[in-house]
């Protein structure tokens, strides 16, 4: 297996379009993207493109009424000449654009480009710079700026057509992947790991009986920064003695970032290179490294862009 550390990416992630003002903006890609290449970090040669989902891939997680809900809503903007994403989903908080289903197809499938690019021994470590975000649509619902759950869909894909039988799901977006639960609540194949702001949207992630379900509900005082780096360093490498993942995922938001507008939390850019060290441990440990993280949230630029250069600097020197 290729220690190669690959990015997926394209500039078509920029025509979703949300409206002025929306923190989940088309510059958050801009942003990141630049600066990655201005790192060093994403060059022609470590960059996928990907390609769009089908809807058999978008119903490993999603029911095809939501599916059916998602074009019809998406066709009624293209109907009504919204461009700039004043629209919004029938079943939630999501502002759309003629292009948003297409450009939600190829979120998910950069995801799934990323899986195959493990699994075919191309690389050990995918980032998927991509948008819209993923895990706080459920199966039957979008919501919260998320149309289709990419993390959630690349994980089945990778059970599917690779024969994988645990994966692990780790979330550090400040806000709770509602969505990623819902799907997978009830399926001990897969397990669920997040650090979250317990008052914040979706006011969801209590402390759950689930086996497979490790809810790290946190308050958002001046300790929030050292209890998210503890949950990681103590309560996700113990539950994973456990349940031996044979792939990790990452939700991978920034929003827990003490300059994010939305998050309410005091994470500064160097600790995603230290979760991101623990999350290699892991993966190391349990799976040969096999890990593809994929970008949630994240709303204050600098603070994203900053933020993702030390996560994938991690992976780099990871991979080497």
């Amino acid at each position: 297996m290729s220690d190669k550390l690959y990015i997926v990416s394209d500039e078509a992630y920029t025509l979703h379009l949300t409206g002025l003002g929306h923190p989940e903006c088309p510059a958050r890609y801009t942003a990141i993207t630049e600066s990655l290449k201005k790192a060093g970090l994403q060059m022609d040669e470590n960059t996928l493109s990907p390609r769009k989902a089908t809807l058999d891939e978008i119903l490993l997680c999603h029911t095809q009424d939501y599916y059916r809900t998602v074009e019809q809503d998406v066709r009624k903007a293209s109907e009504s000449e919204i461009t700039e994403g004043s629209f919004t989903l029938s079943t939630g908080d999501v502002q759309i654009c003629p292009e948003s289903l297409r450009i939600a197809l190829l979120a998910a499938g950069a995801v799934l480009e990323g899986v195959d690019a493990v699994f075919e021994e191309k690389a050990k470590r995918v980032f998927c710079t991509i948008r819209p975000p993923g895990h706080h649509a459920c199966h039957d619902r979008g919501m919260g700026f998320c149309l289709f759950n990419n993390v959630a869909i690349g994980a089945r894909y990778a059970q599917n057509r690779y024969g994988i039988k645990r994966v692990l799901i780790v979330d550090w977006d400040v806000h709770h992947g509602n969505g990623t639960q819902d799907i997978f609540e009830e399926d001990p194949s897969v397990f669920y790991f997040s650090t979250h702001n317990s008052r914040n949207y979706p006011g969801t992630g209590s402390e759950s009986e689930k086996s497979n379900i490790l809810n790290c509900p946190i308050l958002p005082t001046l300790d929030a920064r050292l209890e998210v780096l503890d949950a990681f360093r103590t309560k996700l490498p113990k539950a994973m003695t456990e349940f031996k993942p044979h792939f990790v995922m990452i939700s991978a938001g920034f929003d827990a970032h003490r300059d994010d507008p939305l998050g309410g939390f005091n994470l500064v850019d160097e600790d995603y290179g230290t979760l991101t060290q623990i999350m290699m441990q892991i993966a190391n440990e349990h799976c040969q490294g096999r890990i593809i993280s994929v970008l949630e949230g994240g709303y204050n630029l600098q603070a994203l862009a900053s933020s993702a250069v030390k996560h994938v600097e991690s992976l780099v020197k990871l991979s080497q």
